[in-house]
């Protein structure tokens, strides 16, 4: 069998207990850390905490070889862990056909997403986001400006009075300084003020950790601002409900003149 595991968004600890069992009851384990990270933890306090070993694999090493993974389902019970909830990359997906087409049982056991918890700790309504889209950083897309994905997607939320969740990039193993880098929301912010300055944008960082923050204003506002260690995202409401502005006025600080109110 495979079993495919989410991990959560922090540490060793925001694993679902269903998980953690299948976890420590497996005969091997894999992980990938390019889509996502745990940034409370490190593969080393996983491995000890649930007393396994765990082999990290680089991107092409889960898209492009996966066959000893396989290899292995087909004989053991093997799980695949990732930050966040597990299937949200086609990456993930693409694996699961593969073991499909072997004939190899999958499961999935969930974890807590991003924008699940974009949604709790802002107070904006799950069902009124729409499309989300991901922010590179300028050196990755080569375009001018901002990418069309993005100010599609902003712009296609917005006429529809949908909220937009827009994830910061991550790029893992940078290749002039091979360490981690993560895009913070106010490089973001400012990336974005240049298409919408005035626009109202919601920080959230370090969502799933002890100590979350959410901070609401203009893009051109939070450009200014620090909001600590990775990882973060931002959001942009849509039209919303006077209980969303209520939620973003008082645990984001919004200024609820600028939320457009239905």
């Amino acid at each position: 069998m495979l079993t495919f595991i989410g991990l959560g968004l922090y540490d060793e600890q925001s694993i679902t207990v269903e998980g953690r069992d299948a976890l420590r009851n497996a005969d091997r384990a894999y992980a990938e850390f390019y889509t996502s990270k745990l940034l409370g933890a490190t593969v080393d306090d996983l491995e000890s905490a649930h007393d396994v070993e765990i082999e990290v694999r680089d991107r092409a090493g889960v898209e492009q070889h996966p066959d000893n993974i396989l290899e292995a389902a087909e004989s053991e019970d093997v799980v695949f862990l990732t930050a966040g909830d597990t299937m949200i990359s086609t990456t993930h997906v693409d694996l699961r056909l593969r073991a499909h087409d072997r004939g190899i049982e999958t499961r999935v056991v969930h974890g807590v997403t991003a924008q699940t918890a974009a949604s709790s700790l802002t107070g904006l309504q799950n069902y009124r986001f729409g499309k989300a889209t991901t922010l590179p950083f300028p050196y990755a897309h080569g375009a001018d400006g901002l990418p069309a994905s993005v100010t599609d997607t902003i712009d296609a939320n917005r006429e529809d009075g949908h909220h937009t969740v827009v994830y910061l990039d991550i790029k893992v193993g940078h290749e002039l300084t091979d360490e981690d880098e993560y895009m913070t929301a106010d490089v973001g912010a400012e990336l974005l003020a240049a298409e919408y300055p005035d626009l109202v944008g919601v920080v959230v960082a370090r969502a799933g950790s002890p100590d979350p923050l959410v901070a609401a204003g203009t893009m051109s506002e939070l450009a200014e601002r620090e909001f600590g260690d990775p990882l973060h995202l931002l959001v942009v409401p849509g039209e919303c409900h006077p209980l969303e502005a209520d939620a973003l006025v008082e645990l984001a600080g919004a200024d609820r003149d600028a939320l457009e109110i239905v």
